[in-house]
Formats: C-alpha cells, structure tokens, sequence
C-alpha cells in the first residue's frame, strides 16, 4: 500500500493509503526515505491562503483568474524535497547508462508519499553524490531557492547585502551570499535564529523586533546603505524594511511567498525616492539574463555538490526527523510555534 500526506481542509492532514499503481513505460518506482517540508509554501496549503485555492493561474496570459479554484481540499501529497531509493525500472529504460538503476539512491520531486512513480527524465542526473549523507538531498529544492535569490541579487565582491529572513532558506542564503563574497547582515526577530545567521558566515545580526534595522545598516555602511538585499520571509513589513535599508539605486530581492494584501508595504516611501531595484525571485526560473547558461536543475545540482565539498552544512539545520504517522503533529508545530523548528523531515 502506497501512503500519501493530504490536506482535507484548513489545519486537517491526514494519511491516505492507496494500493500501489503499476509503474508505466518510461518512469521509475522510488520508495521514500525523507521528505522535507516547507515551511512557506505547503503553510500556505494547511492554512487554506494559498491563491490557487481561490482563483486560476492562466498560464498563457500570466495571471490569474478569480471565478475558479485551481486546486481543491483535500490537497495530495505536496512537498518538493524528497529522497528515496529506486526499486523499480520501466524494462526498456535498463540499458541508459544516464538512468538511476535499483538500489540508486535519488533525489527529486514527487510529494510527502510513501513511492513515487517518477519520469525518468525528471530523475537522470540525480543520483546522490558520492559519500553525501541521504538526508542532504532533501535540501536539493530549498537550497536551489536561497541560491536563486543569491544570483538575482547579482552580488559583487565585498558587498553589504543584508539577508531578512533566519529560518532554513535564509540561513541558506546568508551562507551563499557570503560564500559568494558579500559582508552579510542577518534580519530575523528570533534571537535564537540570529544565532545561528552568525555561525552561517552573518558579519552582523540585528534583531527587527528591538533593532532600527535600516538605520543601523546605513551607520554600518558610511550612510550608504546596503548594496543589496534579499527578502526570504514572505512578510511585508521586512520587505519595506529592506527596500528602506538599500543605497540609492539598490538592488532588493523579493523571494519570500507573500499572501494577502501588502500591508505595511509603503511604495511612496524609500522605494520611490531612492530608485530602489525591486526583483522578483521565483523558483519556476532563473535570473533571465542568467538563463543561457543557469537553469533550475544547475541551481540544485550545485548546491548539492557544495554540500557534498563541506561548504554548506544542512546537517545542523535539521531540527526534527519526524515518522510519518506524526505528519499532523509535524505541521502543527511549524503553524503555532515555528521558533522550535527549522527544518522538518519526514521519515517514511
């Protein structure tokens, strides 16, 4: 029997079981090891404000159309950082060397489910690296997030950029960011989570709860202001703090999932007056003027390899490996008391 995490409804999970399905021509069969859970975008599931609840995303016109829900309750095995180890292969794929075999261990994207039947396209090129613990790949996807919002910051070498932010993909980006040479100031308004920024390479912390962030950013810089910074929360009220923080013509990356209207979000203000460069940074796709040489498969692929090379440690990022017959348990911790948890995993 195959077990499949659901949503029924707002703050409601609970575990499906299916008989498993036969594996088609050209996939695989993937028994799970973990899943990661989001705790951004699959909250937004569980609380019932994500958009496409209420309205459809047209992918022809890019936008989206109210009148319609594009998914419905119960919601079915969303997560998008799962590893596993391949125990079936469609017969004619056994002789592509570019393949995963049985036995391989892979990463990829198939939901909180007990198998995944997988392309074998979506899979080749996703075998684990070398002597790279199984539960690293479940940060495949979200250190591919922190790493897009890195390139659409187009950071030079020693640069202030200022991350908002602290939780899992925050961390990840502040260790990126100075990875890639900038001097790192680190938002949160956990001190335990601005704790951790500093052990991730952070130069500075500042707390926005207690902390005049801009201020103490532009005393920091000469009055200049940040060069650049990242938004990774998903609340407005960082994100018009970080477009307050940037020098004039300042480069600010929006890559948390905002919901609702933008309030505490001021245009008028800062934004306006300092020409502020406000940047999209979604994980559908590249920086564009990256894409002839950057996709979304190098993203994850490289930050694995960083992982695999020491540079980046998801190991201690890991604050709960959860079975998953506690996955309601799981979420309700992150919904009410996300300052006891960074990253969530799923045993299977």
């Amino acid at each position: 029997m195959e077990r499949v995490v659901q949503f029924v409804g707002p703050r409601d999970v609970e575990i499906a079981e299916h008989e498993s399905a036969p594996l088609p021509a050209g996939h695989l069969r993937v028994r799970t090891r973990y899943s990661g859970i989001s705790a951004g975008t699959e909250l937004t599931a569980y609380r019932g404000t994500n958009p496409y609840l209420t309205r459809t995303w047209d992918a022809e016109a890019r936008l989206f159309r109210d009148g319609a829900a594009g998914i419905s309750y119960p919601v079915v095995g969303w997560g998008y950082s799962e590893v596993g180890e391949v125990v079936e292969v469609s017969p004619e794929l056994t002789d592509r060397p570019d393949v995963p075999a049985v036995g391989d261990l892979v990463w990829g994207i198939w939901g909180h489910r007990s198998e995944g039947i997988v392309p074998a396209e979506r899979l080749v090129g996703h075998t684990l690296p070398a002597g790279l613990e199984p539960l690293a790949g479940a940060f495949a996807r979200v250190g591919a997030i922190a790493y897009n919002a890195v390139l659409g910051a187009g950071i030079n070498l020693g640069e202030d950029v200022a991350v908002f932010g602290q939780g899992v993909i925050g961390l990840l980006t502040t260790r990126l960011a100075q990875l890639g040479g900038a001097r790192v100031t680190a938002v949160d308004a956990l001190d335990i989570r601005l704790e951790a920024a500093r052990q991730y390479g952070a130069e500075r912390t500042l707390n926005a709860r207690t902390d005049a962030v801009a201020e103490r950013i532009r005393e920091a810089t000469g009055g200049r202001g940040a060069d650049a910074a990242i938004e990774i929360s998903g609340v407005y009220p960082a994100l018009h703090e970080a477009l307050r923080c940037v020098a004039v013509d300042g480069r600010v990356v929006a890559a948390g999932f905002y919901q609702g209207d933008g309030e505490g979000l001021r245009l008028g203000d800062e934004f306006h007056h300092n020409r502020a460069q406000l940047i999209c940074s979604q994980i559908g796709g590249v920086p564009p003027h990256l894409a002839g040489r950057w996709t979304v498969e190098r993203l994850q692929q490289t930050f694995l390899r960083l992982v695999a090379e020491a540079k980046v440690d998801v190991k201690s990022l890991v604050s709960h490996v959860i079975p998953v017959e506690d996955v309601a348990d799981a979420y309700r911790l992150l919904d009410e008391r996300p300052h006891e948890a960074l990253q969530m995993v799923l045993e299977f």
